[in-house]
């Protein structure tokens, strides 16, 4: 890739791309929120809200809200004005990257951006809800499955809570995992 990649907060130029995106990943999996729930979640925590550019494209988004641990915002209702929890879990509710630049390492990026940002806000974990057969690919990035979190039809079939700690200090953290595979979704939080 030799267009310039970088992470940057969630703007609203960019709902047109992050609608575009999270429609073409979660439709056929029954699980698109739609804009208005979309934009709730992001003005729930926009702190904690990124898209990645490569060069002028938006290629992916990462939405984050914190939620307790074994929570996670609901698909069938928007979001709160803004979330009101301690920091101490950070829910990665949503990250997409566009169909044709995955396995270039985006979703690291947003990935690591996340973990940072966590850091600094002084959250304990991380925590996800992988949906469509995706815990592999959470796995190998640190997450453990933590079943019977998430009742069943709540995130589609196969949904499973996972969550990794936030490691204390960037060297600490796990090394690059290999890409998943073409047809992996990520939304950790569906």
């Amino acid at each position: 890739m030799t267009d310039t990649v970088r992470v940057r907060p969630l703007a609203d130029r960019d709902w047109d791309a992050v609608v575009a995106l999270e429609r073409d990943a979660y439709t056929g999996l029954g699980l698109s929120e739609g804009r208005a729930a979309l934009e709730s979640r992001a003005a729930a925590s926009p702190d904690t809200c990124f898209v990645v550019d490569v060069g002028t494209r938006t290629a992916g988004y990462v939405l984050a809200l914190p939620y307790p641990p074994h929570r996670y915002p609901d698909l069938t209702r928007a979001e709160e004005a803004a979330t009101a929890f301690p920091p101490g879990n950070l829910h990665l509710h949503d990250i997409v990257v566009a169909p044709g630049l995955r396995r270039r390492g985006l979703a690291r990026h947003l990935l690591h951006h996340l973990t940072g940002t966590a850091r600094t806000r002084g959250d304990e974990r991380i925590s996800l809800v992988a949906v469509g057969g995706t815990e592999r690919f959470w796995s190998t990035r640190g997450f453990v499955a933590e079943p019977g979190v998430v009742p069943a039809g709540a995130y589609g079939g196969e949904a499973v809570y996972m969550s990794k700690p936030v490691p204390a200090h960037p060297s600490l953290s796990p090394p690059p995992s290999p890409p998943p595979p073409p047809s992996s979704f990520l939304r950790e939080v569906s």
